[in-house]
């Protein structure tokens, strides 16, 4: 795999606060930065950046994440159709800062619900924006997640039924490698794995693990210091050969050093 044409593309960056993400990357060496545009447990429209002409100009390879809060799976109607509304909005928002693409969690049903349900309305959000506006302004990737019995994208064999609904819609696939060994997914041979259901990876967020392989924590850690060999991240990200994103703690200095020992390995 090193001699892979596309790692020679492939920027390492970090997750940020989103007052002035391009300062928190210049000050931690990444070369793609990934932010909220707005409380990530709230259910506000984000309003225009006020750094969003630099953000739109800027070299760096922009990531966006949608709220946690979003559930487009859900069975509850109260949570289901406001997070449709707030896709939207997020889809947009990050268009009008220049962003590659938006990230979103897969989403989870209540214990006893059919899965088929959920699935269903993934594929109904998609479809419905499809016909109304040809699809949204920005590459959506959806995210494996570490934790739920009956999440969406914990587990690849539900992954591979979401695929095969939303698939068809030009969606992308974010790999975080803490969330995959939490939620169970052995990480070796993880990339082949990922592709053989969804046909690519576009972005990879590399973070450790506090916890267990299977505990369903969705606990971060800074590369080395958790349950993760760290040349087992090393080698998820040089396979997949996507932007790299660290979500890791200890601000610019943890941050910086975790880009540091991905940029030297991969």
């Amino acid at each position: 795999m090193a001699g892979n044409s596309t790692i020679k593309t492939a920027r390492v960056g970090a997750h940020v606060k989103s007052g002035d993400p391009l300062a928190a990357a210049e000050a931690s060496g990444a070369a793609a930065v990934q932010f909220f545009l707005a409380d990530p447990q709230g259910w506000k429209k984000p309003v225009e950046h006020e750094h969003a002409a630099a953000i739109r100009a800027t070299e760096l390879a922009v990531y966006v994440h949608a709220p946690y809060v979003l559930n487009l799976a859900t069975t509850n109607n109260r949570i289901r159709i406001p997070s449709r509304k707030l896709l939207a909005q997020h889809a947009e928002a990050a268009a009008g800062v220049g962003a590659k693409a938006l990230i979103v969690h897969g989403g989870h049903l209540n214990a006893d619900d059919d899965p088929a349900i959920g699935v269903d309305n993934w594929r109904k959000a998609f479809s419905r924006v499809a016909e109304e506006s040809g699809g949204y302004p920005v590459q959506i990737l959806i995210e494996n997640t570490a934790g739920g019995t009956n999440a969406m994208a914990r587990r690849f064999d539900r992954l591979a039924q979401l695929w095969d609904a939303v698939g068809e819609y030009g969606v992308g696939f974010c790999l975080d490698t803490c969330h995959a060994h939490a939620g169970g997914e052995d990480l070796d041979g993880i990339v082949d794995r990922v592709r053989a259901i969804t046909g690519r990876i576009d972005l990879v967020h590399a973070n450790d693990s506090r916890d267990g392989f299977d505990s369903g924590a969705d606990r971060h850690a800074n590369i080395g210091s958790g349950q993760i060999d760290a040349a087992a991240i090393a080698d998820v990200c040089r396979a997949a050969g996507s932007d790299v994103i660290v979500e890791t703690p200890g601000g610019v200095e943890g941050q910086g050093a975790d880009i540091d020992y991905l940029r030297k390995s991969i």
